[in-house]
C-alpha cells in the first residue's frame, strides 16, 4: 500500500502492508587519508578556526587525493559494509552521488563489477544530501516487494571538486567521502528494521543551492557559466531545520513513535546548528543527536551513512533502539527514516 500525503511530490509508506520486512545489516564508511584543518583554511582565505568552528562546528575536513575518484571511495566504503554484514554478494546496488566520476555512463555499474558483483542491478541517483534517504528507500521497497534479498546502498562525494577555491562560505564547509549500508530482507521487530520513510521535493527552490554548469542548459547561455557550487546559506538554514522536521514527525508517525521519546537521531551532518536546532524542535535531547560533523565536514549524499558508520563503531546505540535519519539538499529534496538501530 503506497501512499501521498498532502502533495503528489511527498513520497511516504509504512512498513506495515507487507509480511517482508527489510532491515540494515551492516554499514561501512571511508574517508580519504588527506586531512585539512580550519587551521590550514586560515592560510589561503580570510577565514580562522574560531570563525568556522563558531558558524559550522567544523574543526576538520577530509579531501580526496588528486589519484581518487568518487567510485574509488564507493568502492572502500562498500567493501567494509559488506564485510560487517558478512556477504560477499547482494541483488542490487544503488549508489547516491552528485559528483560521479562522469556524466556518463553511471558509476553503479563500475562499483559493482570492483566488488566481484557480475550482472548485478546497479544505478546512480542523485538527490544531493538527501540521496542517501532516497536511495534507502528504493531498496526497501525492492525487499519488502519480494523482488530483491538484498540491496547495497551507497552515498559518495567528491564535492571539493566542485567548490570555488575563493569562496569560504562553501570551501570550509565541506568534505570528501564514501558510506555505505547493506539492506537485506529480515523479521519484524529485529534490530536494523526499517519501519517508514518520508521523502519530498519542491522543484521552486533549485536556486538556494546548485551548480549552473555541467549540464545541457548550460549551451544555451549567452556567456560563460559559473562552474562552482553556490548556496544561499541563511535560507537553506531555515528550510532544512523546518522540512526536516516536517518530515521527521510523519515518519515517527507512521511508525507509532513519540519524537520526545527516540533513543537517537542521525541528520545529515550539514552544520552543527542545524542538528541541535532539529533535535531542539522535536524535542529530543541534544545528547541523543549524533554529531561527527567536526571531523568530516558536510559530505553531502554521504553524509549519514558515514556518520552511522561512525555511530555504530563508537557503539553510542544500542541494537534496537528507535533512531531517525533526516536529510535536506539541492532541488530541493529532503526526508526522513524511522528505524531500529542495527545490531
Amino acid at each position: 500500500m503506497l501512499s501521498t500525503v498532502g502533495h503528489l511530490n511527498e513520497f511516504s509508506y509504512k512498513n506495515e502492508w507487507s509480511i517482508v520486512k527489510s532491515v540494515i545489516s551492516g554499514v561501512g564508511s571511508y574517508l580519504p587519508d588527506n586531512v585539512i584543518s580550519n587551521d590550514d583554511l586560515s592560510q589561503i582565505l580570510d577565514t580562522s578556526d574560531e570563525w568556522i568552528q563558531t558558524r559550522t562546528g567544523i574543526r576538520q575536513r577530509h579531501i580526496i587525493l588528486s589519484n581518487q575518484t568518487t567510485s574509488d571511495l564507493a568502492t572502500e566504503a562498500a567493501k567494509k559494509a559488506m564485510a560487517a554484514a558478512t556477504r560477499d554478494d547482494v541483488d542490487m546496488v544503488i549508489v547516491a552521488t552528485t559528483t560521479p566520476d562522469q556524466t556518463c555512463p553511471a558509476m553503479a555499474p563500475a562499483i559493482a563489477i570492483s566488488l566481484g558483483l557480475q550482472d548485478t542491478p546497479a544505478l546512480d541517483i542523485s538527490a544531493a544530501c538527501t540521496g542517501f534517504l532516497y536511495g534507502l528507500s528504493i531498496a526497501d521497497s525492492m525487499i519488502r516487494s519480494g523482488t530483491y534479498d538484498s540491496v547495497l546502498v551507497i552515498g559518495a562525494e567528491a564535492f571539493s571538486t566542485l567548490l570555488d577555491p575563493t569562496d569560504r562560505t562553501t570551501r570550509v564547509i565541506f568534505g570528501d567521502g564514501a558510506g555505505a549500508a547493506v539492506v537485506e530482507k529480515g523479521s519484524a521487530g529485529a534490530p536494523g528494521e526499517i519501519l517508514s520513510v518520508r521523502l519530498s521535493s519542491d522543484g521552486t527552490r533549485q536556486d538556494d543551492i546548485y551548480v549552473a554548469s555541467g549540464g545541457v542548459r548550460e549551451r544555451m547561455a549567452d556567456s560563460p557559466v559559473d562552474p562552482y557550487f553556490r548556496m544561499n546559506g541563511q535560507a537553506v538554514f531555515l528550510r532544512a531545520v523546518l522540512k526536516m522536521e516536517k518530515a521527521a514527525r510523519l515518519a515517527l508517525d507512521d511508525a507509532g513513535w513519540e519524537p520526545s521519546k527516540l533513543d537517537g537521531i542521525i541528520s545529515h551532518q550539514a552544520n552543527a546548528r542545524i542538528i541541535r536546532a532539529l533535535a531542539e524542535q522535536l524535542d529530543v535531547p541534544e545528547d541523543h543527536a549524533f554529531m561527527n560533523i567536526a571531523d568530516v565536514g558536510n559530505t553531502a549524499a554521504a553524509s549519514i551513512p558515514i556518520a552511522m558508520s561512525a555511530a555504530y563503531d563508537s557503539q553510542v546505540y544500542t541494537p534496537g533502539s528507535s533512531t531517525l535519519l533526516a536529510a535536506y539538499g539541492a532541488g530541493a529534496t529532503w526526508g526522513a527514516a524511522a528505524f531500529r538501530w542495527l545490531a
